[in-house]
């Protein structure tokens, strides 16, 4: 007999991660085990009956500002950091669907065999039937972050939060990694962080979650069952404005 999944205040939310996430201990690429055990966690979200979005971030395969420091042309460098980001999500769609989650990747660069194009209210249905939207090639612009993009998706999509999931349990008044006194804000303003420079997501992405008041839900994406059990009430993390 299956465990009746605990009851949950988010009926619709956007997973936001970065390409780092998915390589593990290498120090570039790919990592199929995490991959795996990423889309293990996803999926007993979905089991609660949240309907989920994802975006996931390029830069453990490219980087566009990275790019553009060595020379290349910035907006070139990053329409390919936007190709990564299809790379990625193609990935996690795999690892979704081995274990039984339909998914929809839907990129903003059109590429028709081998994603959807982003049309919203096509989006919309698929969350409503239960799949997994995994959005690809960020906003479809050069200049914008995937931080922003998952931002615009999820007002678009009308999510009720965006959880970012990082290497450590919240945000920090300084990197908790470097200084054993950092201390965690339970709660946080987005005005604060953009004064404070806290590096949660870029102040486009703030900025645009303050002014369509979208929570941002910082957690570790390393800590096993997290995403789950915040979203049962429980663990540790930072709700940024809310």
């Amino acid at each position: 007999m299956s465990e009746t999944a605990p009851a949950t205040a988010f009926k619709r939310v956007m997973l936001k991660i970065s390409g780092e996430a998915l390589m593990g201990d290498q120090g570039y690429g790919l990592h199929p085990p995490t991959v795996q055990r990423i889309a293990e966690e996803v999926k007993s979200v979905h089991d609660m009956g949240v309907e989920i979005c994802m975006v996931i971030g390029g830069g453990n395969i490219f980087r566009g500002l990275q790019g553009s420091a060595q020379g290349m042309e910035r907006t070139t460098a990053d329409y390919m950091g936007m190709l990564a980001t299809v790379m990625n999500a193609l990935a996690m769609q795999s690892a979704l669907e081995s274990l039984g989650v339909f998914t929809r990747v839907i990129s903003a660069i059109p590429m028709d065999q081998i994603c959807e194009p982003y049309i919203r209210r096509r989006a919309v249905r698929h969350l409503e039937k239960k799949r997994v939207c995994i959005f690809a090639a960020g906003t479809g612009n050069p200049y914008f972050t995937t931080d922003t993009a998952a931002t615009l998706r999820a007002s678009e999509m009308s999510c009720e939060a965006i959880f970012k999931g990082t290497k450590v349990d919240g945000v920090y008044d300084k990197d908790p990694v470097q200084h054993e006194d950092a201390v965690r804000y339970d709660n946080i303003s987005y005005d604060d962080v953009l004064t404070k420079h806290l590096k949660v997501m870029d102040a486009s992405a703030i900025a645009l979650a303050r002014d369509n008041n979208l929570p941002i839900i910082v957690f570790s994406l390393d800590e096993p069952g997290g995403f789950r059990g915040i979203l049962a009430g429980k663990g540790t993390y930072t709700t940024v404005g809310g």
